[in-house]
């Protein structure tokens, strides 16, 4: 039988054994170096446009869409509205992660408390993915507004699966022998929710919040298109650049959008880190 002092040691031996393991060498240059190649072809590609088709709007130079996002001298406003749009957009975004942080460990702690309550809610999890969301855009609009918490909404719908997922599969996956120790100690579904599933959990719970992470940010840009109304965001924006034929303003939005989604994605790689670094290999 598993006693509480040979887990203990376990995992103690388990971390030692990670912390004398030796770093990777640093490979920063070699992202840089395939963003320097991939702004070279950008630059050939538009140099073809420009000179063989005369369509520079299409697929404008990099200095041009490094000039629009500092200083735009043809487009003066258009600084002011990028980054207007980017904070409105961020809002969009963090309120609907958060909302479906909450939503999406609420709804795996209940699924996880016993067998029919999974097969009873699950299925709804798989269809609330499945669903178009531009399919209940309409009805979302009627009922909600055209503002912020219909945006607020699609992030959600958008962002909620994956962390009721992860979030499942880590209170499922603890480890035997630790519940059958909190069995024989007599311990109540409470305590063995809160002292060894939860923090069991932790690693894919974060792992489901850096996907989140990253579709927040879809859903909020995607919101915006689809309602174009109240306070324009990033996805607004995209769209009026687009249609004015404003090439350098276009790109510059595209990238800020990408740009937010990917320091989003790395804000909670590295909260994970910090909160589960020591003990798992939380990469």
């Amino acid at each position: 039988m598993v006693t509480l002092q040979e887990v203990t040691e376990a995992r103690v031996a388990r971390v030692a054994v990670r912390r004398t393991k030796k770093r990777a060498p640093a490979s920063w240059w070699q992202p840089v170096v395939v963003l320097a190649l991939l702004v070279g072809v950008w630059w050939l590609v538009a140099a073809y446009y420009d000179k063989s088709k005369g369509l520079a709007f299409l697929v404008p130079y990099p200095h041009l869409v490094l000039q629009a996002l500092v200083h735009d001298t043809t487009q003066p406003t258009f600084n002011q509205e990028l980054w207007q749009a980017l904070g409105r957009s961020t809002a969009v975004a963090l309120t609907g992660l958060a909302i479906a942080i909450v939503i999406g460990v609420a709804w795996a702690v209940v699924m996880s408390q016993a067998k029919w309550l999974e097969r009873s809610l699950y299925p709804y999890a798989v269809v609330l993915q499945c669903v178009p969301i531009l399919a209940l855009v309409p009805l979302i609009g009627a009922l909600f507004g055209y503002g912020f918490p219909s945006r607020v909404i699609v992030t959600v719908m958008i962002a909620l699966f994956p962390m009721v997922s992860n979030t499942l599969f880590g209170l499922q996956s603890t480890d035997k022998g630790q519940r059958e120790l909190f069995q024989l100690q007599g311990a109540g579904r409470g305590t063995r929710l809160a002292k060894l599933q939860l923090p069991a959990a932790l690693p894919s719970i974060f792992v489901g919040l850096r996907t989140s992470a990253g579709l927040s940010v879809i859903g909020a840009i995607v919101g915006d298109q689809f309602f174009q109304r109240g306070n324009p965001g990033l996805g607004v924006l995209i769209q009026v650049t687009a249609s004015r034929l404003m090439g350098p303003e276009l790109y510059a939005t595209i990238i800020v959008a990408s740009l937010l989604g990917v320091a989003v994605f790395l804000v909670f790689g590295l909260l994970g880190r910090l909160a589960v670094g020591r003990w798992y290999d939380f990469s």
